[in-house]
């Protein structure tokens, strides 16, 4: 009997994303800003990409990630930042449970491979620093070519778990989601038929993506700073430590917005709240990491002047 209850209600067949409807003064403000970030991030990281492919000098496998992630960075942006412009300027913010799926799937996506990307540069550090007599032939062409294609694989499938099962979840109103961009758990709230098993997938897939990354990074960093601290020379310390910055920085930045949203209580925490480090996590941090990379890496500066140079006839 509750099933057929159930079957004869009219299923949701689009949601409307509210967004930032409590500064609806401020929509083209917001609009302005939010294509200025999404400029920055797809110039910023498709410079990176050229970079790395066009430079010699950048054909080193610290680099080959970077590349990945700035060309992921850049993908991740355009799933995310078109919507959001046109929400801002239009007073349709409908969005059909198809779109919102495809959506959902991309980004999650997107941002699992870059859990796993961020852990193999971990990794990439801990060999150069604690075992730089074997980097070179450890981590050659061919093992970075299948860690990388390994965390784009294993991203894409994982989230489709996830996604796949929140999918199946029935809709039958209210369609109104709080969120600029579709977003797990809001889909989870607007379920009609509460699925424990669903939930419980999700909560697995997102631990395992997140933590165990994370950990991997710890462990990895905790053997860097030990081999640095074994270095009898200051100079070299920061030297060596130098190479790490960079990395160390993306993660805090991506990681931080991570726990704060997702495992710290929500106690407190309002929606305008949540949705403020929504935007940082999803459109802010991948327009920083090439600014990240850019101010503290000779090398991308050195090779930008290059191409620079080049373009300029002057070189």
């Amino acid at each position: 009997m509750e099933d057929m209850q159930w079957d004869n209600q009219t299923s949701i067949t689009s949601f409307i994303l509210l967004g930032f409807q409590n500064l609806h003064k401020f929509q083209i403000l917001l609009f302005l800003l939010f294509l200025a970030i999404y400029i920055v991030t797809i110039v910023g990281n498709v410079l990176i990409v050229i970079l790395v492919v066009t430079d010699q000098c950048l054909h080193t496998p610290m680099y080959f990630f970077l590349a990945n992630l700035s060309f992921l960075e850049a993908f991740y942006s355009s799933v995310i930042t078109p919507k959001t412009l046109a929400n801002c300027v239009t007073e349709n913010r409908t969005i059909s449970f198809g779109e919102c799926i495809t959506q959902l799937f991309l980004y999650v996506s997107l941002g699992t491979t870059e859990c796993f990307l961020l852990a193999i540069m971990a990794f990439d550090r801990y060999l150069a620093i604690c075992k730089p007599l074997l980097y070179n032939i450890i981590m050659n062409f061919k093992l970075c070519l299948q860690l990388a294609t390994l965390s784009w694989f294993s991203g894409f499938c994982l989230s489709a778990i996830s996604v796949g099962s929140v999918s199946r979840l029935y809709f039958c109103g209210p369609n109104k989601m709080d969120q600029f961009v579709c977003d797990m758990e809001e889909l989870i709230k607007l379920s009609c038929k509460k699925s424990k098993l669903t939930e419980m997938t999700v909560f697995l897939s997102s631990t395992i993506v997140t933590l165990s990354p994370f950990l991997f990074i710890i462990i990895s960093y905790a053997y860097i700073i030990s081999a640095v601290l074994s270095i009898s020379s200051s100079v070299g310390r920061q030297k060596t430590f130098s190479t790490c910055v960079s990395h160390i920085t993306v993660v805090s930045l991506y990681y931080g917005t991570i726990i704060i949203l997702y495992v710290i209580p929500k106690t407190g925490q309002t929606p305008e709240f949540h949705k403020g480090l929504s935007v940082i996590y999803t459109v802010v941090t991948p327009m920083l990491n090439p600014i990240v990379y850019s101010l503290r890496n000779k090398d991308v500066k050195q090779a930008f002047k290059k191409l620079v140079l080049i373009n300029l006839g002057v070189a």
